[in-house]
């Protein structure tokens, strides 16, 4: 009998062509986050039993772009960076679970194969995006700087349909990025049964956060946020109620592995 290797498909002798490298995975990136409110029926209908409701601002929502680089504990992708680079969006909201509040991802989309893999096995529901933001630089005029004035705009589009647009123009230092993703995630990995009604072959909720972080000075500001809507998606559902504002981040976050808060009877079908 052969031994196949990889810690994800595609298992090999070797396991060199898996899709992603066993944790821990190291994530530097430039965090631009928009936080707003929307109606809290609509965050409700996106949280599967049980989890409920955060019992504080329970219609709060955060839509973050991230601009990453990962890489596993041997650091190759980094002198490989088409293995290392790669945006995302993703839409937070908040929940509570026995008693606890934490945060969770609702939508995210992503524009390399390895963040969904890594997506799959953490519980994020990720998806194939196109994800752009303005980058900043500490020389000439082509970019902006992290501090007062500082202005990023950012997009997101799925199937070539647009669904986010934001422009956030920096005001003063912040002590933090933002509350609503600043919370332990509590997340689902399913997989439905290979044989048809067979329910779900895993069916567990989660919770992970980041083994370490570090950031630098976080900047809040103005901002403003349009979402739109599409035939296979329904961010806009979320709709932008108010405001609570714009922040930026740079950060650095390792994740190693999670912990299993239920099995079974996660609402999901």
């Amino acid at each position: 009998m052969a031994t196949v290797r990889g810690f994800f498909t595609p298992k090999t002798a070797t396991g060199r062509s898996s899709l992603v490298p066993a944790p821990p995975w190291y994530y530097s990136g430039d965090l631009l986050t928009v936080e707003y409110r929307t109606d809290p029926a609509r965050v409700a209908e996106l949280l599967p039993e049980p989890l409920t409701l955060a019992e504080e601002d329970p219609g709060a929502v955060a839509i973050i772009w991230a601009d990453w680089q990962s890489c596993s504990g041997s650091k190759e992708e980094l002198l490989d960076p088409v293995r290392s680079q790669y945006k995302e969006c993703f839409v937070v909201v908040r929940c509570a679970y026995q008693g606890k509040t934490f945060s969770r991802c609702v939508y995210i989309w992503v524009d390399k194969d390895f963040a969904i893999v890594r997506g799959i096995h953490q519980g994020y529901p990720k998806k194939l995006g196109s994800i752009h933001q303005t980058r900043p630089y500490p020389y000439g005029q082509a970019a902006p700087r992290i501090g007062e004035g500082g202005t990023f705009g950012a997009t997101l589009a799925a199937a070539d349909r647009r669904l986010a647009q934001t422009v956030v123009q920096l005001r003063e230092p912040s002590q933090t990025n933002g509350f609503v993703n600043g919370h332990p995630m509590a997340h689902n990995r399913w997989l439905p049964s290979i044989e048809l009604g067979g329910g779900l072959a895993l069916d567990e909720l989660v919770s992970s956060a980041g083994q370490s972080f570090e950031g630098g000075q976080a900047w809040k500001g103005d901002a403003e946020l349009e979402l739109f809507d599409a035939p296979t998606e329904e961010l806009a559902a979320l709709r932008v109620d108010e405001i609570i504002g714009g922040y930026y981040q740079q950060v650095g976050v390792v994740w190693n592995g999670g912990t299993l808060l239920q099995s079974g009877g996660s609402g999901a079908s």
